[in-house]
């Protein structure tokens, strides 16, 4: 009761109640700024993961020289070995490509065409055009949506690939050059895939690569991703010298580790804010405290204990920093709900592209929060609260009912 009364203003101390609401303020946005950058972390590194996964698999066989001969038989033992859910042979090679004067570099992938279909990372991501036009010796091609807008191709489009592997005349090697048309355009939301893949059934990229029956590489997905080295240990053994294994660590290992970085590093930077914060809980209890010494005085005559009166004063501190969590992690699920029409809005005022895809790899802001994580930040934003009404709370326990009462 007397610590209800204390955090309401009384005569006088209009410029306390101030102090303490700027405190539930600075609590309320180091715990939203939290909230917001950790979910929006741990969305880019899902994103990327799901995608890059989705698009490459746990892992890749790729054949020494570039070609497995016998690629079946690997499927197969692939297929065979616990653990691994899927093995999907295919070719990817970068070549050029052009359409009416303009050329742009990319990374040609063959697949099956029921392996073309049943990726959803693709097959759910077609923005126009279709994937069932897509067949061994039809001519289709599927290509991603910033490729299309840079090279001004649309459904329908008769596009050139440019391969160095041609015929070699006395001259040197004439590079060959294979028309394609634009099946299917798909947006999977990574900017450098969306920029350079092309996609054909593997009959054809093995007819414009001259590889014959041979593929590059095989992907391959197991059931646990953070398992993948000791699932495909026994498939190494397998193959021995003929192909090598790469897991999605190693061909993604600087982008993981750099955003595994930055995470830590952004987490530790931001809890200054809510330490911050919690110095302006501090200094609103000490002013409180002096503003109430006759108060505590006449509260000791009357045999309230010193336990009792850092009780009172514990409590009003830990229940400003209380509020100032829920009323933070409200504003930060918000935004996170509202991110991209925030960013959308920035951008409008500022008239600057802050989400430019060719530097986030991402088009559009992702988030995904961690409730784990959300309750941590609660528990060390109220500790850090806690923490800060000790020494008010001691100083009104160890105040001097004799003293106080002569002088006043």
């Amino acid at each position: 009761m007397i610590a209800r009364r204390y955090l309401l203003p009384g005569k006088g101390e209009a410029f306390i109640f101030l102090v303490a609401g700027i405190s539930l303020v600075a609590v309320m946005l180091g715990v939203a700024a939290l909230v917001i950058v950790m979910s929006v972390m741990n969305g880019f590194r899902a994103e990327l993961f799901d995608k890059i996964v989705g698009l490459n698999g746990h892992a890749v066989v790729q054949g020494i020289g570039g070609q497995i001969p016998d690629w079946r038989d690997m499927v197969k033992a692939a297929r065979a070995t616990p653990g691994v859910t899927s093995a999907t042979p295919m070719i990817e090679q970068p070549l050029m490509t052009s359409y009416n004067g303009r050329v742009e570099a990319v990374l040609v992938r063959g697949m099956r065409v029921q392996d073309i279909r049943g990726n959803s990372t693709i097959s759910t991501k077609v923005v126009m055009g279709s994937l069932a036009s897509l067949a061994p010796g039809s001519g289709k091609i599927a290509i991603g949506s910033r490729l299309a807008d840079s090279l001004g191709a649309q459904v329908g489009s008769e596009i050139s690939l440019i391969s160095p592997q041609g015929q070699t005349t006395p001259f040197g090697t004439v590079p060959r050059i294979v028309s394609y048309t634009v099946g299917a355009i798909f947006e999977i939301g990574v900017y450098d895939y969306d920029k350079a893949y092309v996609v054909m059934p593997i009959e054809d990229a093995q007819t414009l690569l001259l590889m014959g029956d041979n593929v590059g590489m095989i992907e391959v997905q197991t059931v646990d991703p953070d398992r993948v080295g000791p699932i495909l240990a026994p498939l190494a053994d397998k193959i021995g010298r003929r192909a090598v294994i790469a897991d999605w660590r190693q061909m993604n290992a600087q982008l993981f580790e750099a955003l595994a970085v930055e995470r830590v590093a952004m987490f530790t930077v931001l809890s200054i804010i809510i330490l911050v914060a919690v110095f302006n809980i501090l200094s609103s209890l000490i002013m409180l405290v002096r503003a109430k010494t006759r108060d505590i005085a006449i509260l000791r005559t009357m045999g309230a204990t010193r336990v009792g009166l850092m009780r009172i004063f514990m409590v009003v501190g830990t229940t400003i920093g209380a509020l100032g969590i829920v009323a933070g992690l409200i504003l930060g699920f918000i935004f996170l709900y509202y991110r991209q029409g925030v960013v959308n809005f920035v951008q409008f005022v500022t008239g600057q592209n802050l989400w430019d895809p060719a530097i986030r790899f991402l088009t559009e802001l992702p988030s995904k929060t961690d409730p784990v994580e959300i309750v941590v930040i609660a528990l060390m934003a109220l500790v850090f609260s806690f923490l800060a009404t000790l020494y008010p709370a001691f100083k009104a326990a160890s105040t001097d009912p004799v003293q106080v009462l002569r002088y006043e």
